[in-house]
C-alpha cells in the first residue's frame, strides 16, 4: 500500500502502492502517509523526500468505496476521516525537509493536493490532471488551502467549478508543475533536483522552507477544520451520495438525466 525506502545519501522515495486503483486513497494509506510524514520529519538521517505513484497514475484521489461508507458514519465519525485526510496533507506541508513530487501519470482530486503540499513537482508530459470533486457531488474542500496557494483564486473559480481534465502543460502553467519531460527523462529530471537538493545545509534548507511558510502564511489548524466538517458535510447529502453511487455504478448522476453532456 505504501513503499518507503531511503538510499545511503538520505533520499527517500515514498511511493503510493496502489496500481490497481491508480493509487486512491483509503483511510489506512492516509494514515500511513501521515505517520511516515511524522516519522521523516523526525529522522535526522532524512535528507530529501521523494513522493510519487506506482503503476500507471500517480493518485486518482479518493477511494470511492472508502467515500461512499464513510458518507454514512455519524456526523463525528465522518469529520474525523476527513480530518485526518486534512491532517495528512499538513504533515506534508510542513515536512522540515525539501519534497519533491515526480507525477508519472493522472493525478486527480485528492492527488492535487498531494502536488500542491509538496515544495515542488516534476512531470511526464503525457500526465492528465483534474480537479473533478463536483462531478460527483463533492467538494474539494481539504485540499483547497494547497491548491489555492498554487494557483491562486482566479484559476480556482474556473478548475473548481469546470472540473475539466487538463494536461501537463497547463499542469506548469497553472503553477501546479515545475518541470514537463518524457516519461523516459523523468527519472535524470528527479536525480537532477535531488542533486541540487544535497548541495544545501539541511538546516538552511528547513528554515528556508519555514521562512515561506511564516512570510506567506500558512494552513492553520482552524482552516484544516473547517475544511474536513466541509467535506464531511457535503459526502452526507443526497446529491453527495448520488454522485459517489453513480460514478461506482457506471451511470450519469441525477443531474444528468436527460442530457446528452
Amino acid at each position: 500500500m505504501l513503499l518507503v525506502d531511503k538510499d545511503e545519501r538520505g533520499v527517500t522515495t515514498v511511493t503510493l502502492n496502489r496500481p490497481e486503483i491508480h493509487n486512491a486513497m483509503n483511510s489506512e494509506l492516509i494514515e500511513l502517509l501521515r505517520k511516515t510524514f511524522v516519522d521523516l520529519n523526525q529522522d535526522g538521517s532524512v535528507r530529501v523526500v521523494v513522493l510519487t505513484g506506482a503503476g500507471k497514475s500517480f493518485s486518482a484521489g479518493g477511494d470511492l468505496n472508502w467515500m461512499k461508507a464513510s458518507a454514512g458514519y455519524s456526523p463525528e465519525e465522518n469529520e474525523a476521516e476527513a480530518l485526518n485526510l486534512a491532517e495528512m496533507l499538513h504533515r506534508l506541508n510542513v515536512l522540515s525537509k525539501p519534497t519533491l513530487a515526480v507525477v508519472q501519470g493522472a493525478a486527480l482530486a485528492g492527488g492535487m493536493g498531494l502536488i500542491s503540499a509538496c515544495d515542488m513537482a516534476i512531470g511526464a508530459d503525457h500526465a492528465i490532471f483534474g480537479i473533478t470533486e463536483v462531478r460527483i457531488g463533492l467538494i474539494p474542500a481539504t485540499i483547497s488551502p494547497y491548491l489555492l496557494q498554487v494557483m491562486g483564486a482566479r484559476q480556482a473559480r474556473r478548475y473548481f467549478q469546470t472540473a475539466e481534465r487538463f494536461d501537463a502543460m497547463t499542469a506548469k502553467s497553472l503553477g501546479f508543475l515545475n518541470e514537463v519531460v518524457s516519461s523516459e527523462a523523468l527519472g535524470s529530471k528527479r536525480d537532477e533536483l535531488v542533486a541540487h537538493l544535497l548541495k544545501g545545509g539541511p538546516m538552511a534548507l528547513a528554515k528556508s522552507k519555514q521562512l515561506i511558510s511564516d512570510m506567506a502564511g500558512g494552513v492553520s489548524s482552524e482552516v484544516r477544520s473547517d475544511t474536513a466538517k466541509r467535506i464531511a458535510d457535503i459526502r452526507a447529502t443526497q446529491e453527495g451520495l448520488e454522485g459517489l453511487s453513480s460514478f461506482l455504478e457506471k451511470r450519469k448522476p441525477s443531474w444528468l438525466s436527460g442530457s446528452s453532456s
